[in-house]
């Protein structure tokens, strides 16, 4: 082997195990197959055999009990390579490389395998779950099911009770399968289990085990006599009304025959007319219009094989605020709750998600989109469902409210009205935007003598992933998620780590309501592996954010690095609100609160610098601190609660570091400032003053309950708009006046994609929300909000 040795100092190479282990190609793989404790990587100095040269350096992290390939490069062996990797161009460029001869003890070479090779047989449950899974994707290890092979994916150790299931012969095991609604479950000779999830035929067909006896999905059914007659029955009516046809073949597709959509009801009603008791829908047509495919359809309605799969949701439950609650904690994928494919869990058992999971829930996310029944379906109808899905938000807003509330600590009435309750009527609101979509036609130059017709068609882009933040867990996924399924999107949503529980329970309503699955996913978990890896997906167009500047700029890099989708980002900001001397006074002290304290603070747009004119700046602080000794703290659930507990501790510290700040700064600190005692993370309320312009808590949000004060001069409207304008955020912005003119000329000059006068946090479902400068762009809400998830398409005829 000719070996590269230049530059001077030589070659270095990247392999997948701890040398001299598993030498050879497929490294990983091996080190799964052979149930190895440890997985890592080396870095060796290149000679002339293979994978033989002296170690640079090793890194070596445990393989967990359900580690597939993907998710040992995602989780350490990528990203943890790359640092290592500069790491010994360093260690080189500074000449302290080690060359350590690898030991010739332990040493291994395995070669690629093959399929031939990939048969499982029979051994203890734990031997077969490392063979499937160092096996997936490639080979495939494989079974044999009546004579055919079987490739198997997605395999777990099973603990505690085996589901009850449908026996499954499989050649020369110790002992049949079990297909349950969980997946294949196989035996070892040591009578342990595990699980399979997905089982691959010859002819590349890849269904969910627990599938394979429930709808004949792994093959054709077979018709009975009675059943074949009523097959010909239906040709002689698909014969009636497709006239111009010679002969009705299997083949023969109905609108492309000619049918129209009055052909479509037509043929509904003469079927349910001759085969009574088989209850056919206009869609069912749309969504077999092959003869074949239609019979088969047909057949599975006449069984009763065709009903719904029924939800299997593991609930915590919770006895609170005079109810039940119950609460789903697991990934929601392609229509089903399930453990995370690690297994990892974090509080309260909640699942959480790994790259495996966010790779599957984006593949079914595209599957619903390419080929299921969301992309095919009329706009109305998908208008239809999401009015059903507002509807069942509100059957159960106080449950909805209640687990928000314990989870994000708002405060019950509020989480009804505004967490829930404007939530509700996004979904109202773009359920009616559903068939209102539209292009334009355009004139243009005509290619005489002939002429030509230009139209644009609007059209949704694809799998949309959407990144939510924890104040308003709920309604931030409202209103990004809304907006993107009236468009027609599927889309894979993470909610915040700290705050996933309504959104688990909107995906148990949405399958009530009838949204097929794959077109909406929830997939809990961390930002930097979970989000990462959306921004990282090559099958996402879209990914909406919300949430801080620096991490919206990462997002931002990512996804024009992985394959340039599209972005709206929705992120810090540094609210001004200037109240001039000739303000409605009560009203102002009541807004000017509301700005700074609603939801404890933790609000994008909240206020995050008070502008106060002069000479009624003293009363102004003097009647905002009397209003807020009135304000009850506590319990969130308490209905006569004004002020909640913050979201979490780590958030409540950063609050009193934030105020800590302020005081060393010289800034007044004239209320609160410190943790309300008792038990919780309660922040007391906080009014600071004499807040000069070149301090930190002037430029910085605080997220909280923080009323930052600065004067101005009396009159000097150029001056204080000089002093608002200046930060680099732009979210939203409020003036109180009584004054029009003077209203409208601050609002037409503040930098700000929200300009409240006279009221603020007045947010409505049919405004356009979003901000400027590096609060980020795009919007959320209104008609404008459609456009984020939607391309524009140009078509021109010539005729």
């Amino acid at each position: 082997m000719n070996v590269i040795d230049y530059p001077i100092h030589g070659s270095i190479i990247y392999h997948p195990s701890i040398l001299p282990l598993h030498r050879g190609a497929s490294a990983i793989n091996w080190t799964l197959i052979n149930g190895d404790k440890k997985a890592g990587f080396s870095i060796f100095w290149a000679d002339d055999g293979l994978d033989t040269g002296p170690i640079l350096l090793q890194r070596e992290c445990p393989v967990e009990p359900n580690d597939t390939v993907d998710t040992l490069y995602n989780r350490f062996l990528f990203p943890e390579g790359i640092k290592a990797m500069v790491e010994a161009v360093q260690l080189i460029a500074d000449g302290k490389a080690p060359r350590i001869p690898q030991p010739e003890e332990g040493a291994s070479y395995e070669g690629i395998q093959k399929k031939s090779n990939a048969k499982v047989n029979s051994q203890p449950a734990e031997a077969i779950h490392n063979w499937i899974r160092g096996h997936d994707k490639v080979p495939g290890a494989w079974i044999t099911i009546n004579g055919q092979v079987v490739t198997l994916y997605g395999s777990s150790l099973l603990s505690g009770t085996v589901p009850t299931g449908q026996a499954l012969e499989i050649e020369e095991a110790s002992q049949p399968g079990l297909i349950t609604n969980k997946g294949l479950v196989l035996y070892g000779l040591d009578a342990k289990a595990i699980l399979v999830k997905n089982l691959q035929f010859e002819d590349g067909k890849m269904i969910p085990a627990a599938k394979y006896f429930s709808t004949g999905e792994s093959s054709n059914l077979e018709l009975t006599e009675e059943e074949k007659k009523m097959a010909e029955d239906i040709r002689g009516i698909w014969k009636g009304i497709l006239s111009n046809i010679p002969k009705i073949e299997d083949t023969t597709d109905f609108f492309k025959s000619g049918a129209a959509s009055m052909d479509v009801v037509r043929l509904v009603e003469e079927i349910k007319q001759k085969c009574g008791g088989v209850q056919l829908q206009n869609e069912d047509v749309y969504m077999a219009t092959v003869f074949q495919d239609f019979i088969q359809m047909f057949v599975r309605k006449l069984r009763g094989e065709d009903t719904q799969e029924e939800l299997i949701v593991d609930y915590a439950t919770k006895d609170v605020n005079n109810m039940t609650v119950t609460m789903p904690y697991q990934c929601f994928i392609n229509g089903k709750f399930e453990d995370a494919e690690n297994g990892k869990m974090q509080r309260f058992l909640l699942s959480y998600a790994s790259v495996a999971d966010v790779d599957k829930a984006v593949a079914a996310a595209k599957e619903a989109f390419d080929s299921g029944p969301w992309g095919k379906m009329n706009p109305r109808d998908r208008g239809r469902l999401l009015y059903k899905l507002a509807d069942l938000m509100e059957d159960h807003q106080e449950e909805l409210a209640t687990i928000e509330a314990i989870d994000s600590g708002a405060v019950y009435t509020l989480a009804l009205k505004t967490h829930v309750g404007m939530s509700i009527q996004t979904f109202r609101y773009f359920a009616g935007w559903c068939d209102k979509i539209q292009g334009t036609t355009i004139p243009i130059n005509q290619a005489r003598p002939n002429h030509n017709l230009t139209f644009t068609k609007k059209e949704p882009l694809g799998v949309c992933a959407i990144v939510i933040p924890w104040n308003y867990p709920l309604m931030m996924l409202a209103w990004k998620s809304a907006a993107c399924l009236a468009a027609g999107n599927t889309l894979v949503l993470k909610p915040a780590q700290v705050t996933p529980l309504t959104a688990l329970k909107f995906a148990e309503l949405t399958v009530k309501a009838g949204i097929p699955k794959g077109v909406i996913n929830i997939v809990p978990g961390s930002g930097g592996l979970v989000g990462q890896r959306m921004a990282d997906h090559p099958d996402i167009r879209k990914l909406g954010f919300t949430g801080s500047t620096p991490i919206g700029k990462q997002i931002m890099k990512s996804c024009a690095v992985s394959n340039l989708k599209k972005v709206s980002l929705e992120l810090g900001g540094k609210s001004p609100l200037i109240i001039f001397n000739d303000c409605d006074m009560d009203k102002a002290v009541r807004m000017g609160m509301s700005s700074v304290f609603f939801n404890k603070g933790e609000n994008c747009i909240a206020a995050g610098r008070l502008f106060v004119e002069e000479s009624i700046h003293d009363e102004y602080i003097t009647r905002v601190v009397e209003e807020i000794k009135k304000m009850k703290i506590g319990d969130p659930l308490d209905r006569s609660t004004d002020h909640g507990p913050q979201n979490h501790k780590a958030h409540l510290e950063k609050l009193l570091e934030y105020c800590e700040v302020g005081k060393k700064e010289g800034a007044t600190l004239v209320y609160g400032g410190y943790q309300v005692d008792r038990p919780g993370f309660f922040m007391a309320p906080t009014v600071f003053t004499n807040v000069e312009d070149h301090m930190f808590i002037a430029k910085e949000e605080s997220f909280g309950p923080v009323m930052v004060v600065s004067k101005f001069k009396d009159g000097d409207i150029d001056g204080v708009l000089k002093r608002a304008n200046d930060t680099e955020f732009g979210l939203a912005s409020g003036v109180f006046t009584r004054d029009i003119n003077k209203a409208m000329y601050v609002s037409e000059r503040l930098e700000a994609g929200t300009v409240f006068i006279n009221t603020y946090n007045k947010t409505d479902v049919a405004s356009p929300f979003g901000g400027f400068k590096q609060s980020g762009f795009g919007k959320d809400l209104g008609e404008e909000a459609l456009h984020e998830y939607l391309r524009t398409k140009a078509v021109t005829v010539e005729y």
